[in-house]
């Protein structure tokens, strides 16, 4: 998939001087365009059943309702939205509650311009991105997996620091094909679909240490 020729983006913080920082970052891309603001949840779901809207960029840090119950109600309401997380947050407990409520992907607030942009277009691709700066916080050792066996468990905590299968079958020199097998065989055994199924998973165990 290619991103679209245009992308209608929703900035979702409780700071003004946030939004504006980051509507002037995002504007300054050709076909990134951002229409609309919210400083809450109300503002937010009024913008998305008023107007027509690719992606929301969304804070966790909101009055009344957090972002991460707003992503599920957005995931609930509006599931042709995009949500891509932005937050000051970088522990793996609200990755992966942020991706279990549907956020296609999470990146943190201090990451450079061109790392948020790459987020966007990723997500709009079809994709999941979480920031560089998350690594370390998701490569803790993950949690007993009884279906899976060793070699599962080791690819299983590289995809959840975001690791393509051409780098784990570096890491642990196997062919990409291997990686391949491995990764349909965890899926197979613990009854995941799809690759968002997959990294919610991986997240999800790592949190849980």
């Amino acid at each position: 998939m290619t991103v679209p020729p245009y992308v209608h983006i929703l900035l979702v913080d409780d700071h003004p001087l946030v939004r504006d920082g980051l509507r002037a970052r995002l504007e300054a891309i050709p076909h990134f365009a951002v229409v609309a603001e919210a400083g809450s949840a109300d503002e937010a779901l009024h913008h998305a059943a008023t107007l027509t809207i690719d992606l929301v960029l969304m804070d966790i840090n909101l009055n009344g309702m957090n972002g991460i119950e707003l992503t599920a109600r957005f995931h609930s309401m509006y599931p042709e939205i995009a949500v891509l997380m932005l937050s000051m947050h970088d522990k793996a407990e609200y990755v992966m509650q942020a991706v279990q409520a549907g956020a296609q992907g999470y990146v943190l607030k201090d990451a450079p311009a061109t790392e948020i942009i790459a987020a966007i277009e990723t997500v709009m691709c079809g994709g999941i991105y979480y920031s560089a700066g998350l690594s370390k916080q998701l490569s803790r050792p993950l949690a007993p997996a009884l279906l899976l066996t060793r070699r599962e468990k080791e690819i299983l905590q590289r995809i959840a620091t975001g690791k393509s299968n051409k780098h784990i079958a570096r890491e642990l020199n196997l062919s990409v094909r291997t990686i391949e097998t491995h990764r349909l065989n965890i899926k197979r055994k613990l009854g995941i679909e799809g690759q968002a199924g997959l990294i919610r998973l991986a997240l999800e165990q790592t949190a849980v240490v």
